[in-house]
C-alpha cells in the first residue's frame, strides 16, 4: 500500500475572525470557478445520511499542487471567476481545522486530510499539514470536498453569499454587470456572483461582471465589506448602460421622490440622476425640471406649466446646474426643459402690443412728453436708442418680480410698462435704468451695468445740486 505523504500548508497568518461559513464560502467559490473554467455541469451541495456534507464539482480534480499556489494565473486572466489569489483554499482549511471540522478532499489524484505536525527541520514548530493518501477511484471525475461537523446553518449562510443560490430576480444584463431586484431590507453587491457588500438604501442589487482596476485593487483575501468607493463607478456604468423599461421606469420613479425624501442613493449621484432625467425627457417631451424653491416661491410659474401641459419634476439644485451645462452642448431637440428655459420660451413667444401715444390719458401723456427732458439730464438720448415705446405688458406671464422696462438691443428699442406713467419718478427711474442698459451694453447684476448706473446717479445728483 502506498505510504501517505505529508504536505506543509505553511500558513503564516490565520484569519481569526473567519467562521465556518467563511471557509465554506471559499470551497463553494473554488467549485463554481472550476465549473466555469471546464464548462461542466452545476456543482452539487448535499448532506448524506452519515452526516457528511459534500461540495462536489465535475471538473479536473484537485491535487496537492493547488495547495502551493500564491497566485493562480489561470484565474487572474479570467475576469468571470470569483477566486483570484490561490490563498482562499488554505485559509478555509485552517479555519475549518481551528473549528474542529473534519475535512476530506477526494479526487482521482488522492484523498487530502488535515493534521498538525512539526515543520520540516524545526521539531518545536507545529504547523498545519495536508496528509495525502492514494485515491479510492482513479477514474473519479471532479472533486468531492467532504465536511463533517459543520451545521446546515453554516452551509446555508455560505450559500447566501452567492448570487447563484439567492432569489434576486435578474432585471437587466449590461456590458458591465447585472441589475437585480431587491428581496430583503438591504441591497446586495456581488462581484462575479459572490457577495462583497450590502447597501441599506440602494434601489437595486448589482452583480459586477466587468472588473475595473479599482475593484481588483480593493478585493482582499476576505472579499467582504468592500468599500462603496471601490464599486461606485462600475455601478454607474451598469446603470448608464441600461435600456430595459423596468429599470428605466424605476429610475424615473425614484428621481421624482426627491421632494418626498424617499429617493435612493443611486439617484443622488449626478451621473445617474442626469441619465434618468434624459430618459424622462425622451418619454415625456414636456417634462420640466424645477427646484424646491421654484415650487415654493413661484406657484404662478408651476400653475402656468400645468395649464400648458407640462409636467413639473422637482430635483435638487445641483442637478439643475448639470442640466443647464448639458443643454449648452446639446443638439436641437435633445435639450431638457428647466424652469429658466420654460420662462425664456414663454417670453420669446410673446410679442408686446405697442400702445398708440394718442390713446394715453392726459396725465400719462404729460409725463411721457417729458422723455427728452429726462434724457437731457444725462447728456441726451444715446445714439443706439431708436425708439421708446409704451406697452401694457412686457411678458405674457410675470413669474417673478414684475418687469416694468426692457431694453431690446437688436432692435434699439426701450419698452416701458404703462403703469410707470402713473408718476414722473416711476417713469423717469425706469427710463434711465433702461438707458443704462443701452449705454453699457450689459444686463442686470453685472459690474459694467452697475458702473454705468453709478455714473448716471452721479450726473443727476450734480445737476440737482
Amino acid at each position: 500500500m502506498e505510504k501517505a505523504k505529508e504536505f506543509d500548508l505553511n500558513i503564516e497568518k490565520i484569519l481569526e475572525n473567519w467562521e465556518n461559513y467563511h471557509a465554506i464560502r471559499e470551497i463553494i467559490a473554488n467549485a463554481l470557478d472550476e465549473q466555469i473554467l471546464t464548462k461542466t455541469k452545476d456543482i452539487e451541495i448535499k448532506q448524506t445520511s452519515d452526516g457528511w456534507w459534500h461540495i462536489i464539482d465535475f471538473g479536473r480534480g484537485l491535487n496537492y499542487h493547488h495547495l502551493t499556489q500564491n497566485e493562480n494565473e489561470e484565474k487572474l486572466n479570467n475576469n468571470k471567476l470569483i477566486g483570484r489569489f490561490g490563498v482562499g483554499l488554505k485559509d478555509a482549511l485552517a479555519t475549518l481545522y481551528r473549528h474542529n471540522i473534519k475535512v476530506e478532499i477526494k479526487s482521482k489524484y488522492g484523498i487530502i486530510r488535515l493534521k498538525t505536525a512539526s515543520k520540516a527541520g524545526f521539531d518545536d514548530i507545529i504547523t498545519l499539514h495536508a496528509e495525502i493518501t492514494p485515491p479510492n477511484d482513479i477514474n473519479m471525475i471532479g472533486t468531492d470536498f467532504c465536511l463533517y461537523g459543520c451545521t446546515k446553518e453554516d452551509i446555508e449562510q455560505a450559500k447566501s453569499l452567492f448570487l447563484k443560490f439567492t432569489k434576486n430576480n435578474l432585471l437587466e444584463t449590461t456590458r458591465y454587470g447585472e441589475v437585480l431586484s431587491n428581496t430583503g431590507a438591504n441591497s446586495n453587491i456581488y462581484i462575479n456572483g459572490v457577495k462583497v457588500a450590502e447597501e441599506p438604501n440602494f434601489l437595486f442589487s448589482y452583480n459586477i461582471t466587468a472588473l475595473n482596476a479599482q475593484i481588483k485593487k480593493s478585493l482582499n483575501r476576505e472579499r467582504t465589506n468592500v468599500g462603496r468607493t471601490a464599486y461606485t463607478s462600475r455601478i454607474k456604468d451598469i446603470l448608464k448602460d441600461c435600456q430595459s423599461n423596468i429599470v428605466i421606469e424605476k429610475l424615473i420613479e425614484d428621481l421624482q421622490e426627491f421632494s418626498s425624501g424617499n429617493r435612493h442613493d443611486e439617484l443622488s449621484w449626478n451621473d445617474i440622476a442626469m441619465y434618468a432625467s434624459m430618459k424622462i425627457s425622451e418619454l415625456n417631451s414636456k417634462a420640466t425640471f424645477i427646484t424646491a424653491s421654484d415650487l415654493q416661491n413661484t406657484p404662478s410659474l408651476i400653475d402656468n406649466m400645468l395649464r400648458n401641459g407640462h409636467t413639473p419634476i422637482v430635483v435638487p439644485d445641483n442637478l439643475i446646474s448639470k442640466i443647464e451645462d448639458y443643454n449648452i452642448g446639446a443638439t436641437e431637440g435633445k435639450t431638457l426643459i428647466t424652469a429658466n428655459q420654460y420662462i425664456i420660451e414663454e417670453q420669446k413667444n410673446f410679442i408686446p402690443q405697442i400702445i398708440d401715444i394718442n390713446s394715453l390719458s392726459s396725465n400719462e401723456r404729460n409725463i411721457y412728453d417729458k422723455t427728452e427732458k429726462i434724457l437731457e439730464l444725462i447728456g441726451g438720448r444715446a445714439p443706439n436708442i431708436k425708439a421708446i415705446q409704451i406697452v401694457d405688458k412686457i411678458y405674457e406671464n410675470e413669474f417673478f418680480d414684475e418687469t416694468v422696462g426692457l431694453w431690446i438691443p437688436d432692435e434699439g428699442r426701450i419698452l416701458i410698462k404703462r403703469t410707470q406713467l402713473q408718476s414722473l419718478y416711476k417713469y423717469a427711474g425706469t427710463l434711465l435704468h433702461e438707458c443704462c442698459h443701452a449705454i453699457s451694453g450689459f444686463g442686470d447684476v453685472s459690474r459694467d451695468f452697475e458702473r454705468e448706473l453709478t455714473t448716471v446717479i452721479g450726473v443727476l445728483a450734480s445737476k440737482a445740486l
